[in-house]
C-alpha cells in the first residue's frame, strides 16, 4: 500500500500504512505473540550477554577483590548475593562468571554444530565408502554419554580454557552430523542438485552453495539446543575441578568450594550460582524449542 495524502480545507496530512513497518520488525512481533516462553528465553539470554560484555561496569566488586573481614557474609545491602569464604561478593562473580560460560558455551556448540553439519552434509552427498567410514567412526562417538567423553578429553589433555571448548565440542560433532545427513540425504535427490551436477559444479560447491543452506533450519535449532548443554557440561567440569581454575571466575567453580564445605554455613554461596546455571539452561532450552516451532515446515503447518 502506497501512502495517501489526505486532504482537507486548510489542512493536508499525510498517512502512512502499517505495511510500512518493516518486515523483520514484523517477524519479531509474531514471534513475540506466538511464542512467549521463547521470547522470555531470548531475553534472559540477551540480559545475560549484555551483562557479560558489560561486566567490568555492572558488576558492583571487583571479583578477585577479597575482604576477611565480610567472610561468609549473607545478603545485605552492600552485597546483594552475600560474599563467600574469601570474602569475595558473590553477584560480582556471578556477572563475570557469565563470561567464561557465554565464551566456552558458544565456542564450543559454534564449533561442534559446524564441524558435524559439514561431515553430515558432505558424507551423504559423497555418499560410498566416505559416508559408510564417516558414520561409522561418528557411531563410536555418540556411544559414549557426553559427560564420559569430555571428561576423557580433559583427562587427556588436562584443564585451560582452550582444553575445555575442545572436550565440550567433540561430543556434539556426531550428533549433529547424523541429524544434518540425515536431511541432506533427501536435498541429494532434489532435482536443482541434479542440474547443479549438469552443469558441472564441484562436490564442494554444491555442497556449500546448495545443499547446506537447505539444512540452516536444522543447524540453527540445534546449535541452540547445544548452547545450554554446553554451560551445563561446563559448570560440571568446573565443579568436578577439570575446568576452569582458580582464579577465574567460573559458576561450576563457585559451587564447588560452596556445595562442599559451606552448604549450611553460607547457602547462599550454592543457591544463586545454582539458579543462575539453571535459567540459563532454561532460556536455551525454550529458544531451541520456539525456533525449531518457528523455522520446522512440518510444525509451521500443524
Amino acid at each position: 500500500m502506497d501512502e495517501r495524502t489526505i486532504e482537507l480545507p486548510g489542512l493536508a496530512i499525510e498517512a502512512r500504512p502499517l505495511a510500512a513497518i518493516p518486515r523483520g520488525m514484523r517477524s519479531l512481533l509474531r514471534f513475540l505473540r506466538k511464542k512467549p516462553l521463547g521470547a522470555a528465553g531470548g531475553f534472559i539470554i540477551v540480559t545475560m550477554a549484555l551483562g557479560a560484555l558489560a561486566a567490568g561496569v555492572v558488576a558492583p566488586y571487583d571479583p578477585l577483590e577479597t575482604d576477611f573481614d565480610a567472610m561468609l557474609g549473607p545478603p545485605t545491602q552492600a552485597h546483594w548475593l552475600g560474599t563467600d569464604a574469601f570474602g569475595r561478593d558473590v553477584l560480582s562473580r556471578i556477572i563475570h562468571g557469565a563470561r567464561t560460560a557465554l565464551l566456552v558455551g558458544f565456542a564450543s556448540s559454534f564449533l561442534g554444530a559446524t564441524l558435524g553439519a559439514i561431515l553430515g552434509v558432505a558424507s551423504a552427498y559423497l555418499g560410498g565408502r566416505v559416508d559408510l567410514y564417516t558414520q561409522r567412526c561418528m557411531d563410536i562417538l555418540i556411544s559414549f554419554p557426553i559427560i564420559i567423553l569430555a571428561l576423557s578429553v580433559v583427562a587427556m589433555l588436562g584443564g585451560g580454557t582452550f582444553n575445555l571448548i575442545l572436550a565440550i565440542m567433540i561430543p556434539f560433532i556426531p550428533r549433529v552430523s547424523q541429524v544434518l545427513r540425515a536431511s541432506a540425504l533427501a536435498i541429494r535427490e532434489m532435482p536443482y542438485i541434479e542440474a547443479a551436477r549438469a552443469l558441472g559444479m564441484g562436490s564442494s560447491r554444491i555442497i556449500l552453495r546448495h545443499m547446506f543452506p537447505n539444512v540452516m533450519a536444522s543447524y540453527l535449532v540445534m546449535l541452540t539446543a547445544f548452547l545450554g548443554q554446553a554451560i551445563l557440561l561446563e559448570a560440571s567440569l568446573s565443579f568436578l575441578g577439570l575446568g576452569t581454575a582458580e582464579p577465574i571466575p567460573s559458576w561450576g567453580l563457585m559451587l564447588r568450594g560452596a556445595a562442599v564445605e559451606f552448604a549450611e554455613r553460607a547457602p547462599w554461596m550454592a543457591i544463586f550460582p545454582g539458579l543462575t546455571i539453571s535459567a540459563a539452561v532454561f532460556a536455551f532450552n525454550v529458544l531451541g524449542d520456539a525456533l525449531r516451532d518457528v523455522l520446522d515446515p512440518k510444525l509451521r503447518m500443524a
